[in-house]
């Protein structure tokens, strides 16, 4: 599928503060030995150094909170987390940093590789029904009517999850914008590939026990916001 000009383009931020010796040192040395490199048709288990028993996919991990926490419990499965902002990679590179050796990644950090452009490329890379489990959780929700087609979830963006996602793999989204929240569901429910997983309000106003709290939901909890918890089953 060939993107048309706008929908390549990637929009948020990429740098923020300056970067502290430290970080910018676990850049140039801890990340390319996790770097995910895309690479057409390969196998999404072929990533990683160790067998995996399934591989899962996070979108914009932020300050990799989630991220960490999926792969430290889960060590069996592999993780890509993708995140373009510089401040963020950094912060979750000083999370892994004391998980691997001097000679590379030991096995509690194996299970994990990172991208650091758009999601979009590792996406188009992955053979079909690849991921068992993606998550978006708090993405940027673009709320000014003229930047909605800035929005993650489109249409033509879950055509492309739902090719790379197994039968039965689940696609989990957080937002505390209640605009963003109605937009993901409208397009979520009227597309023929997924199927929602609540039986009642519970199942999306409380986070799931396997799902850790990060940084930003913690700030919009404390600020009031209401968040919610979508988790939707690829049919």
């Amino acid at each position: 599928m060939t993107d048309n000009t706008h929908s390549r383009k990637l929009y948020g931020r990429r740098k923020g503060p300056a970067l502290s010796a430290h970080q910018t040192g676990l850049l140039a040395r801890l990340l390319p030995r996790l770097a995910f490199a895309p690479t057409a048709g390969r196998a999404a288990d072929d990533y990683f150094s160790a067998p995996v028993q399934d591989v899962w996919l996070e979108i914009g991990f932020g300050a990799g909170e989630h991220l960490a926490w999926q792969a430290q419990s889960n060590p069996d499965i592999g993780i890509i987390g993708v995140e373009p902002y510089v401040a963020g990679m950094a912060k979750l590179l000083a999370k892994l940093a004391p998980l691997c050796g001097e000679d590379g990644p030991d096995q509690r950090a194996v299970n994990i590789r990172l991208y650091n452009e758009d999601a979009r490329d590792v996406i188009a890379a992955l053979p079909d029904a690849s991921l068992g489990r993606v998550f978006l959780l708090f993405p940027d929700p673009w709320p000014k009517t003229r930047h909605h087609k800035r929005r993650f979830v489109q249409m033509e963006m879950l055509d492309r999850l739902a090719r790379v996602m197994k039968p039965g793999a689940e696609f989990r989204f957080a937002t505390d914008d209640p605009g963003y929240r109605v937009w993901a569901l409208e397009r979520l429910s009227a597309h023929p590939a997924f199927a929602w997983l609540a039986e009642d309000s519970i199942d999306w106003k409380t986070r799931p026990a396997d799902w850790p709290q990060t940084r930003y939901e913690a700030k919009a909890i404390h600020a009031g916001r209401a968040c919610c918890y979508l988790r939707f089953a690829r049919l």
